[in-house]
C-alpha cells in the first residue's frame, strides 16, 4: 500500500534521506523511530507530496506520488502533529466541512454522529466548540474524517506529542482498529513505548538512512530503547 523504492531528498551538499526503502502492507502499522533530523518528516512530507523526491520513487496503492498526485491523495489520510480544526465551530461542524471537501458532498448528521462515536466522542463533545478541545480530541476528528474518506492508509506524524498516558493509549487503539480494518499506517515518533506497544513494525532513521528494520515478534522480544540508544551512540 505504501513503497518507498531508493528514496533520496537531497538539498544541497545535505542528504535529508538516503536510498530509503520501505514497503507497508495494509494492516501494518510501521513506527519510524529517529532522533529530530534523521530524516522521519522528510519521508512523510515525501509519501504527501509536500516535497518532491531527488532520486528514487514512491507510490500509494501502486501509484506513484509524484506522477499522480491527486490520485494518490483519494487513498490517504494525514494527520500532523497539531491538527488545525476551526475553533469557533463544533467537532460535528468541522467533521461535516471536512468530510465532505474529501468527498465531494455531505454525510447526513445520522452518518456523522455514528463516525464521531466510532472514535470516541460522544454526542456532547461533538457539539462541543472545538476550542475547548484537548490534541487529543482533535486528532480523533480528524481520525472520523479519514474514516469518512475510506482511506486506505494513514500518514501520521510525532501523534502522540503531548498527549497524557490514557490519551495515548486511547489513540494507539484508533491505530490498531485502523490496521485491523486493512489501513497501512506509517507513523513517526520519538515514544518508544508508543513504538513498542502499537507496532507491528518499527524502523529507526539516522542521519536520512533507515539502519534497523523489526518485524512483528521482533519487537516484543528486542530491548527497543537500548537497541535505539546504541544507534544513536554508534
Amino acid at each position: 500500500m505504501l513503497r518507498a523504492s531508493g528514496l533520496t531528498k537531497r538539498y544541497g551538499a545535505h542528504t535529508a534521506l538516503d536510498r530509503l526503502d520501505l514497503d507497508i502492507r495494509g494492516g501494518d502499522i510501521y513506527c519510524l523511530l529517529g532522533a529530530n533530523g534523521a530524516g522521519k518528516t522528510t519521508t512523510i512530507n515525501l509519501f504527501l507530496n509536500f516535497i518532491a523526491p531527488t532520486e528514487g520513487s514512491v507510490e500509494i496503492n501502486g501509484t506513484d506520488v509524484t506522477r499522480h498526485p491527486v490520485a494518490t491523495k483519494q487513498d490517504v489520510a494525514y494527520i500532523p502533529e497539531q491538527v488545525t480544526l476551526y475553533g469557533t465551530l463544533s467537532g460535528l461542524e468541522n467533521l461535516r466541512f471536512f468530510a465532505g471537501l474529501a468527498l465531494g458532498h455531505e454525510l447526513p448528521r445520522e452518518r456523522l454522529l455514528a463516525l464521531m462515536t466510532e472514535v470516541g466522542l460522544d454526542h456532547a463533545a461533538a457539539d462541543k466548540r472545538v476550542s475547548m478541545y484537548s490534541k487529543g480530541m482533535r486528532q480523533k476528528v480528524w481520525i472520523a474524517v479519514a474514516l469518512a474518506k475510506q482511506a486506505k492508509a494513514l500518514l501520521l506524524d510525532e501523534p502522540t506529542s503531548g498527549l497524557d498516558p490514557h490519551a495515548a493509549a486511547e489513540f494507539s487503539d484508533l491505530l490498531r482498529r485502523a490496521a485491523d480494518r486493512g489501513v497501512a499506517v506509517l507513523t513517526t515518533t520519538h515514544d518508544l513505548f508508543h513504538a513498542q506497544q502499537t507496532a507491528t513494525r518499527v524502523g529507526i532513521m539516522k542521519r536520512g538512512r533507515l539502519v534497523e528494520s523489526l518485524e512483528g515478534a521482533q519487537i516484543g522480544q528486542t530491548d527497543l530503547q537500548s537497541l535505539y540508544l546504541q544507534h544513536m551512540r554508534a
